[in-house]
């Protein structure tokens, strides 16, 4: 594939520390914990489901550091396009873990669009009746006016995050607090002496509920997808990383401690809208719509920052020559990939009329664990190794035992999931292998 043109417009460094952060909060949060707190809490039967909720915290961090390490180092567009190209090298099979990452984001960088899009739809329910091609409308609507917000420069789009961010955590805030004169203690830690604390089926529910933990804590590296962009990136990555997971790990498990305080965790089970349901049984009918408002215009915020960080993926690989040149244009005016954020954007369009919420999920985080989070945290660990003298502006502390346990969390997720969803993930891996392979025929003979 040709290289992209020597003359277009670079990408400008103008996200501040505050800005930066607030785009991995706000990609963070979405509609991801209102909808999931339901699954998590109906995987557990009760409030035992903070111990998903905690599981989900602590791979955050151990993986934020793997995360952190790459992105002070190269402070790059595309994120784990770049890293995987930096710790695999040029050799043949090497260059086959970039390639399977780009392959991978293309189908689910816009899965997690439409996730996004199906849950504001599914909460806006409780506000306006809609039927089910109603509802199809209004998450593809949605994914199209996101596009009509990202069409413009990087520092309009940091500040637009810091409102957006201010919403979210405010709106979490008013929901924790509202618990005061209803929260009941034994409610909220009635950990059944019951439970199985050492078998399998345990377990097998940890697994999956922290899956759904997990999905809502992902977003926690945006920041790396936006490197080229970060003002002193050795500096303010990792702290943007590391900022961002614990003010979210803190509004997570308040959140989850209120509802478990306030409401039986069979009704938080079968409910839809359990946070709207949470408002309406503290406050009324009225307070809960408002709420449900505050929701939806967050799980807006969380999608735009998605967007925002996966455009720049194709980006960076058409840039250095591994995928179609005409992803590689930036707007000529606002210095922006523009046709990248419009090809993202069309395939999430469609995939938003396509899909279901609940299997998303599951899908989006199993099909991610082999080639990019364990992909990395092994390359890390192997790059310390080899080159001992490397330029690590950020180094994780007591390493490799956070990268260690990174893996080990990821492999618990993958093996405990539903075999359905392993075979989707390995088959999304092996035909990108035989994409791989003809793409490295067809440019030998090309060459020849």
């Amino acid at each position: 594939m040709q290289q992209a043109h020597s003359k277009e417009p670079g990408l400008e460094r103008g996200l501040s520390l505050v800005q930066a952060t607030a785009i991995n909060m706000i990609d963070m949060v979405g509609i991801g914990p209102f909808v999931t707190i339901s699954f998590v809490v109906g995987l557990m039967q009760g409030p035992v489901c903070i111990v998903a909720w905690l599981l989900g915290a602590l791979l955050s961090y151990v993986d934020g550091m793997v995360w952190a390490e790459m992105g002070a180092r190269w402070p790059e567009a595309g994120g784990s396009y770049a890293f995987l190209q930096k710790l695999y090298g040029d050799k043949k099979w090497g260059k086959a873990m970039p390639f399977l990452f780009i392959w991978q984001t293309s189908i689910q960088a816009p899965l997690v669009v439409a996730s996004g899009a199906i849950g504001f739809a599914q909460y806006l329910t409780f506000l306006v009746p809609l039927t089910d091609i109603e509802k199809k409308m209004v998450s593809g609507g949605l994914v199209l006016v996101l596009i009509a917000l990202l069409y413009r420069n990087i520092k309009s789009i940091g500040r637009i995050s810091i409102v957006l961010g201010v919403i979210t955590i405010g709106t979490i805030l008013w929901l924790i607090f509202s618990s005061v004169g209803h929260f009941e203690v034994s409610r909220a830690f009635d950990f059944s002496s019951s439970i199985d604390w050492l078998s399998f089926p345990f377990y097998a529910a940890l697994g999956q509920a922290s899956q759904k933990a997990v999905y809502s804590y992902l977003g926690y590296y945006n920041v790396c997808h936006l490197g080229a962009e970060i003002k002193n990136p050795e500096k303010n990555i990792p702290r943007a990383i590391f900022i961002s997971i614990t003010g979210i790990a803190l509004l997570y498990l308040g959140m989850q401690t209120a509802i478990s305080g306030v409401l039986p965790w069979q009704q938080v089970a079968n409910s839809e809208f359990v946070v709207s349901l949470y408002f309406e049984y503290v406050y009324n009918h009225t307070i809960a719509q408002i709420a449900t408002m505050l929701i939806l215009s967050i799980a807006l915020a969380s999608l735009f920052s998605v967007i925002l960080g996966y455009s720049r993926v194709p980006y960076a690989a058409a840039k250095n020559g591994d995928f179609f040149a005409v992803f590689a244009k930036v707007h000529p005016k606002y210095h922006f990939p523009h046709v990248s954020l419009l090809a993202l954007g069309g395939l999430a369009f469609i995939f938003s009329l396509l899909f279901k919420m609940k299997d998303v999920i599951t899908s989006i985080i199993v099909m991610r664990i082999l080639i990019q989070f364990i992909s990395q945290a092994v390359g890390v660990i192997a790059w310390h190794y080899q080159k001992p003298m490397d330029t690590r502006p950020y180094k994780m502390p007591l390493f490799p035992i956070p990268a260690i346990i990174s893996i080990l969390i990821w492999l618990f997720l993958l093996l405990m999931s539903e075999p359905k969803f392993i075979a989707f993930a390995l088959s999304i891996i092996i035909t990108g292998i035989a994409l791989y392979i003809l793409k490295e025929y067809l440019s030998k003979k090309q060459r020849a």
